[in-house]
């Protein structure tokens, strides 16, 4: 599935106090296929469709009612509370779930899916708002995979059998639907450089360099999460400037 990895890249197996990868992407970028590549190389397990497997299951919806409520809290909380209110007449209101309800309903449920798999580790994890369910674990490496708009038209129109309008309509709907989930479940403006360990764009690299790019970031992660937090960022063993840059240049 995946090439080799560089032979100037770090032995992945270094990297085993890293718990998660998760894969953020816009629609078309080739994230998907990435995280693929990445479990692979890894060996580690890849939770992507699973969750489509998950709501079938767990809620009793058909295959096609999952993959139309997969990243979509309202439609998947709604349908929860729907199931209560048939099976507990009078004990769950039949009103309209309010926006906290949604929330802390929607929360709840990423918890139960996310945090369970986070515990485990060796797992990377598709979307679904996990870079925001896990910010607070040093042991995630949290990767947004992106890609310019014509280059995911065409990778839809190849990889889907769509023409182009078609394509860029599929791209836009994905996209929006993403943006909400995230913006709705955790209150986070999506795609935000700062949410992230490492963003890449698939517009040169192809899909083996991300991988590449992602094993090394792994492992150069893991060799920090010792250090303490005083011990991190951009100014970590660095000294003052021996002269003063001028206060235009900014740093």
């Amino acid at each position: 599935m995946s090439s080799e990895p560089l032979a100037s890249l770090p032995a992945t197996s270094g990297a085993s106090a890293m718990r998660v990868v998760t894969v953020s992407r816009t629609y078309g970028s080739g994230g998907g296929e990435v995280a693929a590549r990445l479990a692979y190389r890894l060996g580690w397990r890849l939770l992507d469709h699973q969750f489509i497997a998950h709501l079938e299951r767990h809620l009793g919806l058909s295959k096609q009612e999952a993959e139309a409520r997969d990243e979509h809290a309202e439609g998947i909380i709604a349908h929860v509370l729907s199931g209560l209110r048939l099976g507990y007449p009078g004990v769950v209101q039949d009103v309209p779930p309010s926006p906290v309800d949604l929330d802390l309903a929607s929360r709840q449920m990423l918890r139960q899916m996310i945090q369970k798999a986070a515990d485990e580790g060796r797992v990377v994890i598709v979307g679904r708002g996990g870079f925001a369910l896990l910010a607070e674990r040093r042991d995630v490496l949290r990767v947004e995979i992106v890609a310019p708009l014509k280059q995911r038209v065409a990778y839809v129109m190849q990889r889907e059998g769509l023409d182009e309008r078609a394509a860029s309509a599929r791209i836009q709907q994905k996209d929006q639907r993403r943006r909400r989930y995230v913006e709705t479940v955790y209150h986070l403006r999506p795609g935000e450089p700062e949410q992230f360990d490492l963003t890449i764009n698939t517009a040169v690299l192809t899909l083996d360099h991300a991988v590449d790019l992602i094993s090394l970031a792994l492992a150069q992660k893991e060799q920090q999460l010792a250090a303490p937090a005083e011990a991190l960022g951009p100014g970590a063993g660095l000294s003052r400037y021996p002269i003063q840059p001028e206060r235009e240049r900014g740093a």
